[in-house]
Order: C-alpha cells, then structure tokens, then sequence
C-alpha cells in the first residue's frame, strides 16, 4: 500500500444490516403489526365514542385512555421485562392482547366495558413493551441500538400514517366494531411472526419478578436526579402534546384524519434524520431544539388556522418527537444490564401513561373553553417544562449505573 493509501473507515451500519438479524428483524415485523392494530383500535374507539357522546373529554381518553394503564405496569410487575424466559413472556402478554382487541370487536358492548378493556389492554402492552425493548438491546450491539430504536420510531410514525388513512377509509364504509376486528388480525399475525422468529434468551440473571423486585429496582432507578430530569423531558413535555392530538377529532373531525397522518409523516421524517444521519453528539445537540419543536407549531391554534397551515404545523411539530431518542441513549448509559429492561420499561410505560394523562387534561380543558385554546395551552405548558428542566438534563451525563 502507497504511502498516500490510508485505510477506509468502516461505514456506519445501516437498517439493512439490521434487518439481516432473523431476531431483530422477527421483533421489528411483530412490532409493526401491533403498531397498525393500535392505530386501526384507537381511531375506532375515538370515532365511536364521538359519535355516541359527543364529547371531547371522553373522545380524547377514549384514543389515548389505554396508556393511563401503563403506569400500573410500570408500579407492579414491570421486571417480567427481565425474567430469565423473556421470550416466553412476550409470547403470553401478546396472547392476552389480541384477546382484549377482540372483545372491542363485539357488537353493543357498554362504553363502560370499552373503558374496561381499553384499562387492561394499557396493562398488558405495557409489560409487553417492556419485554420487547429487553430483547431488542440484546439481540442488537449497543453501537446499533439508537439506530434500531430509531428504525422502530421509523416504523410506528410509519405505520400511524397508514392506519390513520386507512382506518379514516375504512370507516366510510364499515362499523367501528368492524375496524376492530381487523385490527384482531393484525395483533394475531404479529404474535405470529413473534413466535416463529424470536428465540428464548438464555443470559439474563435469574431475578424472581415480582411487586418486591419491581419497586426495589425503581426506587434505585428514581434516586439519581440526572435519571429522574431525564425521565421528566421523556414524559412531560411529550404527554401534553400527545393531548393537542387527541382534540383533532373535536377540533375539526372531517380533516382529523389528515392532521394525526401529518403528525405521523413528521415523526417518521424526524426519527429517519436524528437516528440515521446525525452522530450521537449531534443528537445529544438536537435534543433540546427538538423539544421546542414539538410544542411551538400548536400555539397557532387557538387563532384557528386554514387546514393547509394547521396541517403543515403538525407535521413540523410531528418531527420534534425524535428527541426521544437522545434522551433514550442517555437513559440507557446510565442503566446496568440486568435491568435494562425494566427501566426500558418504565421509561416507555411513563412516556405512555403521560400521553394519557395529556389526552385527559386535554379533554378535560376543552369541556370549557374551545378545543383551540386547550390545545395552544397545553402546548405553552409543554414549552415551559422543557426550557425549565434543561439545565437538569444538562447535568445528567454521570455515569452511573442502576442495579
């Protein structure tokens, strides 16, 4: 070799290589699956219950009402997430899935009984979500996993756009009750491809899971105040702007379906760009400049904008929530091994059940005043928490471990 030779860098993998992993690639299918049931349920269950209530509060939680439940996952049996038999796990929660979107398919079931199932379902997608993102950071290298999560935001944002087009098609033409049976299917064909791709790991600690275990491991988790700032950023600011998309159907519910595809589209956009083209510094910069973005394009709303400028506005603001993958690598970092599930866990049930709880504050607030105002207030709110608590995440870089 020439003195003016120098080796070439090694190219940075890419979503191909990752998909070339019979594991990965079996979790991804199944998870893509289950995102499209969750989409063709929620949009079903929303439009059912606008059409029968007429009410914000009760639409809003209706779409997101299933996260307030992952908190009781998060408080009680999250470290199944890392039980020595993970595969098997997943197997059973998906199992208890599909039967919970198959009793919203029933025909005449109470609202109340909706509630019910809506309830379990955020239970068990929450030990389920747990699980799944236990077995992705080890059926990937660690140098992979940003671009795996990234491939699996890719996927969700993705998929969201489709179900929401679709599932706004579909009901023109059948029942609500009819969406849910298809989306039975989708969540039967992902436990499937589940089974048949992902084999059972056999390197974790033998933990006994339980109430005890999971408490034990969350009081470590919450007692470093660079985990909880980042936990916070993860949640919040997310949380209240999950809330101005659930008013979309009460705001304006014949163009509700173009705005939840925009935000999808800009998800998508935003999760492809931070995870596959920027660095992990370049990242950790965006972090905070996404968090603005997130909340900044709903304040226009309360001045009630033409459909084309709202739309663009979601679509920008859709872009901001991958700044969940930055705050997600530091996460892990500061996380041993024999908990990354769980803490994966609680980390995803907390961002969820905020979600929920942005959906009902959301609702609630546009009981009073217009669906416009509500969703530039909890904006502003959104905007408040992230310039607040920056200087925390600023400071969460220790390395420090829990376990």
């Amino acid at each position: 070799m020439s003195v003016s030779e120098s080796p070439r860098p090694h190219p940075r993998p890419g979503y191909r290589a990752l998909l070339r992993n019979r594991e990965f690639a079996g979790l991804y299918v199944s998870f893509l699956f289950t995102v499209a049931s969750s989409t063709f349920s929620g949009f079903a269950l929303g439009t059912l219950v606008d059409r029968q209530t007429q009410s914000p509060f009760l639409t809003a939680v209706s779409m997101y009402g299933a996260t307030l439940a992952t908190v009781l996952g998060a408080l009680t049996l999250m470290s199944v997430a890392d039980g020595e038999r993970p595969r098997r796990t997943l197997v059973a929660l998906e199992c208890l899935s599909l039967a919970g979107v198959a009793a919203q398919a029933v025909p005449g079931l109470p609202l109340a009984a909706r509630f019910g199932v809506l309830v379990c379902l955020g239970f068990f997608q929450s030990l389920g979500g747990g699980t799944r993102m236990g077995l992705l950071a080890e059926v990937v290298p660690h140098s992979s996993y940003a671009l795996a999560r990234s491939l699996m935001n890719i996927t969700s944002g993705g998929m969201a756009i489709i179900g929401y087009a679709v599932g706004a098609a579909l009901l023109h033409f059948l029942s609500p009750q009819q969406v849910f049976g298809i989306a039975a299917v989708l969540t039967g064909l992902g436990l499937v491809v589940l089974a048949a791709t992902v084999r059972e790991r056999s390197i974790r600690l033998t933990r006994r899971p339980g109430l005890r275990t999971t408490w034990t491991t969350n009081i470590e988790l919450f007692s470093h105040p660079g985990r909880r700032a980042l936990l916070l950023n993860l949640w919040v600011p997310n949380g209240l702007v999950v809330g101005c998309e659930a008013l979309f159907i009460s705001y304006d519910s014949g163009h509700a379906g173009v705005y939840l595809a925009a935000g999808s589209a800009g998800m998508l956009l935003g999760d492809l760009l931070v995870g596959r083209v920027l660095s992990a510094a370049g990242r950790r910069r965006w972090a905070f400049p996404l968090r603005l973005v997130l909340a900044v394009p709903f304040l226009m709303f309360a001045a009630g904008p033409p459909v084309w400028l709202a739309a663009v506005g979601v679509f920008v603001a859709g872009a901001g929530f991958a700044a969940t993958l930055p705050l997600q690598e530091q996460l892990l970092a500061l996380t041993d091994d024999a908990v990354r599930g769980q803490v994966q866990g609680v980390e995803s049930a907390g961002r969820l059940s905020w979600q929920g709880v942005g959906a009902a504050l959301a609702g609630g607030l546009a009981q009073v005043v217009s669906p416009g105002v509500a969703m530039t207030t909890m904006a502003a709110i959104s905007v408040a928490v992230t310039v607040g608590s920056r200087p925390f995440v600023l400071r969460s870089g220790a390395p420090v471990t829990v376990g």
